[in-house]
């Protein structure tokens, strides 16, 4: 009874994984989604060309979802293999928060940037490269819960 409460748990903890950043992704894919379908309206009222990369930035934040299904299938391993309940649980719930924090902000960053980047036409890759940024604080999480669990 207490190794299959043990694998549950665990269980639970992957899940958590997944679906805090996948959270996250939606609130960031949401609000960089949103200011580029207005940057577009915008040009489009202006007679202005609407640049599609704008897409770019309404995608960023699905990366998150990614890594939270990277970490929910080694937690899943290391439940199997019996490892305590409380390390699995509580380090796949706050790391998926934690991814999804990044994903959220890194929409946000993705809303100003699309903003940015219909008005003026450039700094394209100066508004990657902030996005950037913003993903390595989730590939940290991921790589350092590995390592910590």
């Amino acid at each position: 009874m207490e190794e299959a409460m043990n694998s549950s748990l665990g269980t639970l903890g992957a899940m958590g994984a997944l679906c805090f950043a996948a959270i996250g992704s939606a609130l960031g894919t949401g609000a960089a989604g949103a200011a580029a379908i207005g940057a577009w309206k915008k040009c489009y009222a202006q007679g202005k060309t609407a640049p599609m990369k704008l897409v770019t930035f309404v995608g960023a934040p699905l990366s998150q979802t990614i890594y939270g299904m990277i970490l929910l299938f080694v937690i899943n391993g290391k439940a199997a293999e019996g490892t305590s309940f409380p390390s699995l649980l509580g380090g796949g719930i706050i790391a998926g928060m934690a991814m999804g924090f990044s994903a959220w902000l890194q929409g946000k960053a993705g809303a100003a940037g699309s903003v940015a980047l219909a008005e003026t036409g450039e700094g394209f890759t100066n508004y990657l490269t902030a996005l950037g940024v913003i993903e390595t604080v989730a590939i940290f999480v991921m790589v350092l819960a590995m390592i910590a669990l």
